[in-house]
């Protein structure tokens, strides 16, 4: 309350479950209007659920709760908030590095010339999928018809070390570990195909930063990706399903000229839906509302 008051604050905008729950507190306490995002639920640990049943009810107590997605919207609702308090604003894409030329990117994760480079970016969690991504690389194994493979995998997490393991000695495709890499999206140039095999989203960034790099992209149907990619711009599988992954990955990398054409359609798709000032002309008609007293 403190610090709201010292800004001269006119409004408290949060973001996640420590920031709804405090800054939401703090923000009602100054007597502001409090506006949160959600970005979607992760579930997981008992421990998970408990924090997110919290941050559910801190919600309910927002003057409005932006949601990123349209399923994400509906579970809002479906948790207790007024319909008329939740507002559908996908994510938005804006450069915020130069991107490497496709040759330096490579070199700079080490893609051998002649590989076909997969890309996968995230945090290395259950939520995220990579243990799906490992298994459907092992189905495809190491020795499949095409150019050799090499998967990059870009980002940290608790299951880090666990899934190192699994590729240390194994008989699928190259995986090299990268770790977390500052502007990640600068490395997306480097890739032939683009991978997100998550359990859950909401509009996920690395997403939109692969179709901005032109990069095709194989998903898992979750949150907003449909929305993002549309049924017919990316190869949609269900989600937790190795099999269907593994298809997919494989029938993009067959035909390159149709996974291009796809990324092509993508990349309009987002020009035309995701830009940043339609997103921020979306917020600050929202802040004006609220500002001017409705609810």
């Amino acid at each position: 309350m403190r610090l709201a008051a010292s800004t001269a604050a006119d409004l408290v905008h949060t973001h996640g479950y420590r920031s709804d729950v405090i800054g939401g507190s703090a923000g009602r306490g100054a007597g502001l209007p409090v506006v949160s995002t959600a970005h979607g639920f992760i579930g997981g640990t008992r421990r998970g659920q408990l924090n997110e049943w919290i941050q559910r009810r801190a919600l309910r107590r927002a003057d409005a709760v932006i949601a990123v997605s349209e399923p994400l919207r509906a579970r809002l609702v479906a948790s207790g908030i007024g319909r008329d308090r939740v507002h559908l604003i996908p994510n938005a894409w804006a450069p915020a590095a130069a991107p490497l030329s496709r040759a330096d990117a490579r070199s700079a994760l080490g893609i051998p010339d002649g590989a076909a480079a997969i890309g996968w970016v995230g945090r290395l969690g259950f939520e995220k999928g990579p243990d799906v991504l490992l298994d459907a690389l092992a189905l495809i194994g190491a020795s499949s018809p095409g150019p050799p493979l090499e998967v990059s995998i870009i980002g940290e997490g608790r299951e880090g070390p666990a899934l190192r393991a699994r590729t240390a000695a194994w008989a699928g495709p190259a995986v090299s570990w990268h770790g977390m890499l500052p502007d990640a999206s600068r490395y997306f140039s480097a890739f032939d195909l683009y991978v997100l095999s998550s359990r859950t989203e909401g509009t996920p960034i690395s997403l939109l930063e692969a179709i901005a790099a032109g990069v095709p992209v194989v998903a898992a149907a979750v949150g907003g990706v449909p929305d993002v990619t549309g049924m017919d711009d990316a190869l949609l599988v269900p989600p937790d399903d190795p099999a269907a992954l593994a298809a997919a990955i494989q029938a993009a990398l067959r035909d390159p000229a149709a996974a291009r054409e796809r990324a092509r359609r993508a990349l309009k798709r987002v020009a035309d839906h995701y830009a940043a000032e339609p997103w921020l002309d979306r917020h600050d008609a929202l802040y004006q509302t609220l500002l001017g007293g409705a609810r």
